[in-house]
């Protein structure tokens, strides 16, 4: 399986949404009907005011993951100040013959190759305290635990943060 992590393109919103609707369910993230949920099969909204990603089967065209990169000014920007990007919303399809792949690193990874590509200084995001594997998945690309950014969006959902330092962009010589 070839994967490749990309902007999401019109006709793959649907799957994308439903994927990380899904995900989030079946991981008891969100309920099945409420507002989150709601809000995860609509990706059209954060594909236009932040950077809807997608990881493709490039043989087959299947969606088999998706994430959220909000850069420095998009609403979708729940942790991030000044010039730090943030990704949320990440999520690898429940089907089992996905999971375990790589997937949410390949991910994470294009994140952070993007956030470099905007000489972003560092990369924040927020995770449930159950999502221990994903967490592994942060450590080893570099993350580190920023426990004074915790925060809880909603009675009894506390989530954890992290942050990944790229440092200044180098100086580019003419």
């Amino acid at each position: 399986m070839s994967i490749i992590v990309r902007p999401a393109q019109p006709s793959e919103y649907d799957a994308a949404g439903h994927l990380v609707a899904e995900a989030f369910i079946a991981d008891g993230h969100t309920e099945r009907d409420g507002d989150y949920a709601k809000l995860l099969r609509d990706p059209s909204d954060r594909a236009e005011r932040a950077e809807l990603l997608v990881a493709v089967d490039e043989e087959t065209g299947l969606v088999l993951g998706s994430v959220t990169f909000a850069p420095p000014g998009s609403p979708y920007a729940d942790l991030a100040v000044g010039r730090e990007g943030e990704f949320r919303m990440l999520a690898v399809s429940t089907d089992p013959a996905v999971r375990g792949r790589g997937v949410g690193e390949l991910m994470v990874r294009a994140i952070i190759a993007r956030s470099r590509e905007l000489g972003l200084p560092r990369i924040v995001m927020s995770s449930q305290q159950q999502m221990v594997h994903a967490h592994r998945i942060y450590e080893r690309l570099g993350f580190v635990r920023t426990p004074d950014r915790d925060w809880s969006p909603i009675p009894g959902i506390d989530l954890l943060t992290y942050a990944l330092e790229l440092g200044e962009p180098e100086a580019r010589t003419e």
